[in-house]
């Protein structure tokens, strides 16, 4: 792991919403970390490196804390929704060649058939890993795919030591045509429609 992930924490003991704040102005982040049986160990970290640290989904964290080194996944991020400031972390322990479940964004690649849109129906998808070997991302390829074609979780190729977790048939892509190019279809079509019964009556004539 990257020393860049070697993070050296303070445990704290003084909790409440007046202390979080003294810790933000601070440039620390107040945190949690639980998992494996052991009680929550309430936490202190460098606002700047963690903030950098996290612009990675599914980070994993050496954490240094009173001298010992511990393992763990930054599990949820909650931010202020207006001045998007991190106001508090949860961390999960996890162990070296533990398996966890995460979700991993997906990234597409390639360009469909020319005239065609990609339309994204979910943009991530839930493996299980090894919790030190978390992909950045699951690439998924469009190139040259025409309308009405569809890519499902059961349909990308996973990491070496991946498993799939969601729902083999969960629409993950789809490609189709603009709405304006449909309109427009359906427009010619229904003419030609109003004027085949319009010739057959004729013909009765």
């Amino acid at each position: 792991m990257s020393d860049e992930n070697k993070v050296v924490a303070d445990v704290r003991t003084s909790f409440g919403k007046g202390f979080a704040r003294r810790l933000r102005a601070e440039g620390k982040i107040p945190a949690v970390i639980y998992g494996h049986g052991t009680d929550p160990v309430h936490v202190a970290l460098p606002g700047h490196q963690v903030s950098l640290i996290i612009r990675r989904a599914n980070a994993v964290i050496d954490l240094q804390l009173d001298g010992k080194s511990q393992l763990v996944l930054v599990k949820d991020v909650q931010k202020d929704p207006v001045r998007q400031i991190i106001e508090h972390i949860d961390l999960l322990v996890v162990k070296k060649g533990e398996k966890v479940i995460v979700e991993v964004p997906i990234v597409v690649s390639g360009e469909s058939f020319s005239g065609t849109i990609v339309t994204v129906d979910v943009a991530t998808i839930k493996l299980e890993v090894e919790a030190t070997h978390i992909p950045e991302h699951v690439e998924v390829s469009v190139e040259g795919l025409e309308e009405g074609s569809h890519i499902t979780a059961g349909d990308v190729t996973l990491p070496k030591g991946a498993a799939l977790v969601d729902d083999a048939e969960l629409l993950l892509v789809a490609v189709s045509l603009p709405a304006a190019e449909v309109a427009e279809e359906s427009a010619e079509e229904a003419p030609a429609a109003e004027a085949a019964p319009a010739a057959e009556e004729a013909a009765a004539e």
